[in-house]
């Protein structure tokens, strides 16, 4: 059966971040026939969660495979618990409720130039797709660092604490050296 790697960027970014373009060229490199998609999300979780959905309705029948970073590890984490597979988070958003409360109000994405405001509604749509509970046959592989500036990474250590868990000491929220793990990532992703 083949396999399909969905990327999902964090809040504020894109796929021209330098985590997705180092999965790119990693890829491009060691597994040129592997299927991979790394969609711009749209800023509210709810238009996001449908961009993600429509990726893997392309892919009906495919094994999903989830690399999140930030937003895109809690979004990752509720797409494995809903559809199923495997997914390997990157300083994860645990609770993006909490966090994005401070940021109510406009913004301008900085990769795209779009503008958006964000609301109570879209704070609201992030606690729909909390994973409170995670189900035990699901497969993470966590990634942290301790000196991340934006999340406290032991809300990931106690949240993935039954899965495998990468902590390194310093570092920051954008993981630096991310693409020393990519080939353990994708073992980790492409097998069963």
């Amino acid at each position: 059966m083949q396999y399909v790697v969905i990327y999902l960027h964090g809040f504020l970014s894109s796929p021209q971040s330098k985590k997705a373009s180092q999965t790119i060229e990693f890829v491009k490199a060691n597994y040129p026939d592997l299927i991979l998609e790394i969609p711009q999300l749209a800023n509210y979780p709810n238009d996001a969660v449908a961009i993600i959905e429509q990726k893997i309705a392309e892919h009906h029948g495919k094994k999903l495979r989830f690399i999140g970073s930030s937003l895109g590890g809690f979004l990752a984490s509720f797409m494995v618990e809903k559809y199923s597979g495997k997914a390997v988070l990157v300083n994860p958003a645990v609770r993006p409720f909490d966090l994005l409360v401070d940021f109510l109000g406009a913004h301008i994405n900085p990769h795209t130039q779009q503008p958006f405001l964000l609301k109570n509604q879209h704070i609201d749509e992030l606690r729909y797709l909390d994973t409170p509970t995670l189900n035990p046959k699901s497969d993470y592989w966590v990634l942290l660092q301790t000196a991340d500036e934006t999340l406290d990474y032991r809300q990931a250590e106690t949240k993935y604490q039954d899965y495998k868990l990468s902590i390194e000491q310093g570092g920051d929220h954008s993981f630096q050296d991310f693409q020393r793990f990519l080939p353990d990532i994708f073992r980790f992703l492409l097998q069963d």
